[in-house]
Order: structure tokens, then sequence, then C-alpha cells
């Protein structure tokens, strides 16, 4: 688990995403703390005036000196990220989106000995188990939940029915490793459960959260046929590979190997006509060579993931990974600068696709001021703005025309069905 310090400067927005930072590194049992007791600082950043870059650019290289990792994000990382690496800033430039999944230095997430079902809004969130089943040598969150505990499927169909009751329009499946519940009492049961959650009365959406794919290889076809039938499913999947080299996978005591990942993504490719592939990789593993960061490249070319989580690997204390001799600062900056580069272009490039689209979409949560951010069936973000205007708020459902296209979302309107164009409903179009 990490211990993070985070700043935040500017306006509401931006104090508002350093909220939604904070929950989910809470939920993944991460601790914020003082700056000189952290793992990593988080800068959030303002860019309203030029004075304000100046102060930006000075603090992030205090925060540089202080902590092991810096991550940058906000107005100024997003807007004008080159001027911390001309600064000679070492640090990670990102989304701020991509600012939780960073912290965790491609650690599974850890949920509390007691955690229960959460109701944030219209999304529930569901923690299916604790623990895991593997042994990666870079990971310090096995030392905290240890090997997987499942409750019964029955106990957590109960939970999930009552967070649909609840107002639940949204349920996340969460856990270590989702692919390994029911691994304790030796069987497979994600799918089992996941169908059983679909039965449940009521008109919702369910996310899964991350499966390593050691424990998803076994259970593909089955896995990729319960999210066919079920258009309860987002068919959305966070595969994490970590890297696309086999010599690097042993070293991480990863419990698969490339041609495993492709076996999964290629079920799923075979049994959905419109899927998300999301998948994680670690830059700068102490081993990792030339070669390995472009066998990577190579795999993030070739698989084309939506969403795509890039980290510096960074030691952990008591971690076996944590006695190697790691890489240089500057060749991890540089392999890691190379593959977000590639990311960008491989997320943008699905995301422009959908433009001119009509897709059927489940508001989440306010988005940026008055906007809504919602989900489509392959759990794309979609923001939809003047939500006020269209009378669109958290747990609607409703159809929208794409209209254009940012790097990590779409921009989208509602679409009138014939009866309220019958009915004469006013719409942007009709001013």
């Amino acid at each position: 688990m990490a211990r993070y310090h985070i700043e935040t400067y500017g306006c509401t927005s931006n104090r508002g995403e350093s909220r939604e930072i904070e929950r989910r590194l809470r939920d993944a049992g991460h601790h914020r703390t003082e700056l000189d007791e952290a793992d990593v600082a988080i800068l959030n950043t303002c860019t309203v005036v030029e004075k304000t870059e100046r102060n930006m650019l000075r603090r992030a290289e205090e925060l540089e000196g202080a902590v092991a990792d810096l991550i940058i994000t906000g107005c100024m990382a997003l807007a004008q990220g080159e001027e911390f690496r001309e600064a000679g800033v070492d640090a990670q430039v990102l989304h701020w989106e991509e600012v939780p999944t960073a912290v965790t230095n491609g650690e599974c997430p850890t949920t509390t000995p007691d955690a229960e079902p959460i109701l944030d809004g219209v999304v529930g969130i569901l923690p299916i188990a604790r623990g895991c089943m593997s042994n990666c040598s870079y990971c310090i969150t096995k030392f905290a939940t240890g090997r997987i505990d499942s409750p019964p499927v029955e106990a957590n169909v109960e939970k999930a029915r009552a967070l649909v009751h609840a107002g639940a329009k949204e349920l996340r499946v969460t856990g270590q490793d989702t692919g390994v519940y029911g691994w304790d009492e030796g069987e497979r049961k994600l799918p089992e459960l996941l169908d059983r959650i679909c039965d449940i009365e009521g008109e919702f959406r369910v996310r899964v959260g991350m499966a390593n794919p050691g424990g998803i290889h076994g259970i593909r076809e089955e896995l990729a046929d319960v999210f066919a039938r079920n258009e309860e499913l987002y068919d959305f999947i966070h595969l994490p590979v970590q890297s696309g080299s086999d010599t690097v996978l042993e070293e991480m005591r990863r419990q698969h190997r490339v041609e495993k990942f492709r076996d999964i993504v290629g079920t799923f490719d075979e049994r959905l006509d419109h899927w998300t592939l999301s998948t994680d990789f670690i830059v700068g593993f102490p081993t990792e060579t030339e070669a390995d960061h472009e066998a990577s490249m190579e795999l993030l070319r070739e698989v084309r993931p939506e969403k795509v989580n890039v980290t510096r690997f960074s030691k952990r204390p008591g971690t076996d990974a944590a006695d190697l001799k790691g890489l240089g600062g500057t060749l991890k900056k540089e392999r890691s600068k190379a593959m977000s580069e590639l990311k960008r272009e491989v997320v943008r490039e699905a995301h422009a696709a959908m433009v001119g689209d009509r897709r059927r979409v489940l508001c989440v949560e306010q988005g940026t001021g008055d906007s809504v951010k919602c989900r489509d069936s392959a759990y794309r973000q979609v923001i939809v703005r003047d939500a006020t205007e269209h009378g669109v708020e958290p747990g609607d459902f409703l159809d929208v025309e794409v209209t254009s296209a940012e790097t990590v979302y779409c921009f989208a309107e509602p679409v009138r069905s014939a009866a309220e164009r019958a009915d004469g409903a006013p719409t942007p179009a009709d001013d």
C-alpha cells in the first residue's frame, strides 16, 4: 500500500478532481500522509496566469526532491505538460483519472478487512472477495491482504440486490483479483456470480473490476459467454498484462505469459462485437532491456487497448524486486514517455472512431460545470454538456449521438425518441 501526499491548486473543479482521486486511493487501501512520510506526491496544478505557472514549476521541483515519485495532474499538466519536462522535473504528467492507477505501481487494489458495499451517488461499490492468488515480486499489497478469501455467491448477490434496491444504477464489482473469486474453495465462481447479479430485478449496469490474465485464462470462454448474454454487464474487462516480454513477466512472477493474454483478448473478440480492453504496463522494471521494452510497445500496437495505464516502476519496501539493481531514472522516464505517447495515439484513435455513432448510455455522475459523465455499453466515457437544459442527471439512461472526441472521452448530445418529437419537446436544434 502506498502513502501519498496530495496538493491541489486552483478552482473548485480541481478540488473536485482531487477528492475523486483520494476516494479511489482510499478504496484501494492507500493512505494520505504528510510529505515527509510519503512514497508519492500528487500535484494538482492550475495555470490561470503566468505567475501561477511559475509557482507550479517551483513547487514541482520542491516536491520532486522530497519524494521517490511525483505525479503531476490538473490544468497545467494537461495544457503545458512539456514545461515540466523542459524544466527537468522528473515526474509522471497524467490526466487526473489516470492518477489512482499510477499510484498503485501496478499492484492490486486493496480493500479493508471489513469491506462492505458502498453506495456513492448512483454507483454501488461491491467488494466480492479479499486477497489474491498471486505472488508478484514487486507488489507490497499481498502483505496486507493475504490469499483469496471468497464469501459465498449468495452472500454477494444479496449485497448487490441491496445496492440496486437502494438506488444503484451502476454496480462496480471489485477485489484484488476478481478472476480468482472462489479459488479458495476450489471453484471458479466469477461467471456464476455475474449471471446471478444480472438476474436481479431492475435497470442497472455492472462493471467487473481488475482480473489478472492468469486467473481469467482458464474461464475465458465461459466468462465471455456471460458477457455476451447479459446486457447488464458492461462489455469491458481490465486485464493487466504489465509487460510484453515473457522474460520480464517471469521476473515479475506474474502467473501468465503474453500468449495467455492474447488468448483472452482473442476469445472476447470472437464473442463480442463491441467491447473495451483496459490493460496496464509497468515500464522500467529492473531487469527490463531495450528489447523487452520494445516487446511491450509492439504488444500495445497489436492489441490496441482502449484504456491503458502506464506506470513507471518504483521499489516497494520488503518486496523481492526492491533488492534488484534498478534502471536509471532517465531511462525509465524515456521509456515511460515513449509508451505514454503511443498510448495516447491508440486511445485517441478509438474515441475518434466513435464520432457520429449513436449509443445508449447511463449517466453515472456529475461532471465539470453543468455536465454529466456517462458510460456506453462498453464503458467508454461520454460527456453530455448542458445537462440542466437537457433534463439529464445521474441515474438516467438515454440515447446520444457522439459529436466530438478527446483522447480519453467523447462528447455527445441526447437524441430525442419518436414519442418526444411528437410531443414537440424542445431540443437545442429547435432553438
